[in-house]
């Protein structure tokens, strides 16, 4: 190896990490997560392939907006709500969960602008 290549390698490293982590970041959705998403938008808003790109486009621009782990949480909050018991009063009233769902209506709300209209 030539001194040259070395150092090229050397400096190559850190954009390589630095646009790994970039990369990491704005896809940390799992691909099952994007395809649940997808499938339940399609089921509200028709089964269509212009469906299927306004969907995609919708959780996309979430991803963009909203971390997966803050996601994930809205989502368990939602579903908690769902269920019936004096256990779940805490999904239904604490601040910190109505936070999370709230982060997550407003990514929805700005996926609906962009994507459905």
């Amino acid at each position: 190896m030539t001194f040259t290549a070395l150092i090229a390698g050397i400096l190559a490293a850190p954009i390589a990490a630095s646009a790994q982590s970039v990369a990491d970041r704005l896809n940390d959705y799992p691909t099952a997560a994007r395809a649940d998403y997808v499938f339940a938008c399609m089921v509200t808003n028709g089964q269509t392939r212009e469906m299927l790109d306004r969907c995609s486009c919708s959780i996309d621009l979430i991803a963009s907006i909203l971390p997966y782990e803050q996601y994930e949480k809205a989502e368990t909050v939602l579903s908690m709500r769902r269920v019936g018991g004096e256990r779940m009063a805490f999904f239904k009233s604490a601040v910190l969960a109505e936070n999370m769902v709230a982060d997550l209506r407003r990514a929805q709300a700005e996926a609906e602008v962009v994507c459905f209209r």
